[in-house]
């Protein structure tokens, strides 16, 4: 009787945490305007300072890995998140919670647009979300950057890829493909010249950097 407590106990907490997930993400849905890019600070912001379910540089591999498969980022990255955390029923939670209010929305949005599409305040409002939405993806960006961007080899190559795609409009799917190509590249250069290959930032040395940056402040 008291291993079926114990059991019994496993499964309630289990449930819960599955619940959590949900919960969690049916509260970012809503509030991504802009796209699953824009939802990515939110994501780190729930699930890494507040809930402390993953560390910010394993929630950068996540979105490495959800940005390179098909589908939105956003929905891709939750699912990530709820398998680590739950299990199958996590993933189905997490991904259930992020759609379901964005489609209730939907439904909404489609019955009532036409009627106030023209309309000068609503005309505004959206003014202001796009311009905020960029705030977002480019926060995102810098966020990402912080734990992506390791040494030299690492930022040459997001730059040179970013002018690639804006001087040359490389495919997405390309430049994470040559991206790919490229990391081996440069890890295994590296290894043959005995450089050692840091593959994430150490917490600690992030922040001892950024008290020494304090001190630098405070003497100036």
């Amino acid at each position: 009787m008291l291993n079926n407590e114990e059991g019994g106990i496993v499964v309630k907490g289990e449930w819960e945490k599955v619940f959590q997930l949900f919960w969690s993400f049916f509260k970012i849905g809503p509030v991504t305007f802009g796209g699953g890019y824009a939802m990515i600070p939110l994501i780190e912001k729930e699930v890494v300072q507040k809930k402390h379910w993953v560390k910010s540089e394993d929630l950068t591999d996540v979105f490495a890995i959800a940005g390179t498969i098909p589908g939105a980022i956003a929905v891709n990255a939750a699912t990530f998140i709820g398998h680590r955390i739950a299990g199958i029923r996590g993933a189905v939670a997490a991904t259930i919670g992020t759609l379901l209010p964005t489609f209730m929305i939907v439904l909404v949005l489609c019955g009532v647009l036409s009627t106030f599409q023209n309309n000068p305040y609503v005309e505004s409002a959206f003014f202001g979300i796009r311009a905020a939405t960029v705030a977002l993806i480019v926060y995102a960006g810098i966020k990402i950057a912080r734990t992506s961007l390791l040494d030299k080899a690492t930022f040459t190559l997001a730059v040179t890829m970013i002018v690639a795609m804006l001087m040359f409009h490389w495919h997405p799917i390309f430049v994470i493909f040559l991206g790919a190509f490229l990391g081996i590249l440069i890890v295994r250069i590296k290894e043959k010249l005995g450089i050692l290959v840091k593959f994430e930032k150490n917490e600690e040395e992030e922040s001892g950097n950024n008290k020494e940056s304090l001190k630098q402040q405070v003497g100036m």
